[in-house]
């Protein structure tokens, strides 16, 4: 993926049109149209600018793909083959165990989307907990941080998979942000 398409996905992902965004940097739009076709460069302040309303790291814009992406593993599943037990509140949370036997601690995460203000004005004035709502039709998904020794692990369960990505720095607190989403540490299941 380009620096532009990186850009442009995460000004997407923000909720943001080009001149909102031109707006908030105080750029103009041709200038973000501009970096967005890969055609020129901001400066670093505005690259810094640009990675906190976009939530990004500057080195996810800057880095070629394969230098910045994370471990990742996907195994197919079958939810159904696994029970749940001990300290297990659902069979995800027994796959994550199964799959992670040697990890020095599982917690199961709580996930909220970070909502753009378009999105946060429909859920809050409009239909409270319509986000939520249309977040839990996608599917049910299992999240957990799992750590063995110095390294951590971002891991997903589906119904059909276990994906289990290596986080590139490590993460202390009860809350923290991947993505457009809000984790809470929930409960620990090692």
């Amino acid at each position: 993926m380009t620096f532009g398409e990186k850009i442009r996905n995460a000004r997407k992902e923000a909720g943001f049109s080009q001149e909102e965004l031109a707006e908030k940097m105080s750029v103009s739009r041709s200038a973000i149209a501009k970096w967005e076709t890969d055609k020129g460069m901001p400066d670093v302040n505005n690259l810094k600018a640009m990675s906190q309303l976009l939530n990004v790291s500057v080195d996810y814009l800057l880095n070629d793909e394969e230098k910045i992406s994370f471990n990742e593993i996907q195994e197919p599943i079958n939810l159904d083959d696994y029970e749940k037990s001990g300290k297990c509140r659902d069979k995800r949370d027994a796959v994550c165990l199964a799959k992670h036997p040697d990890a020095s601690a599982i917690y199961a995460l709580i996930s909220n989307r970070k909502l753009s203000k378009g999105e946060w004005i429909v859920d809050f004035v409009v239909l409270p907990g319509i986000a939520e709502v249309f977040d839990r039709m996608k599917g049910v998904v299992g999240n957990y941080l799992v750590e063995k020794g110095n390294r951590q692990y971002f891991v997903t369960v589906t119904k059909d998979f276990i994906t289990t990505r290596e986080l590139p720095g490590k993460i202390d607190g009860k809350r923290f942000v991947i993505g457009n989403h809000r984790y809470t540490k929930a409960y620990r299941l090692v």
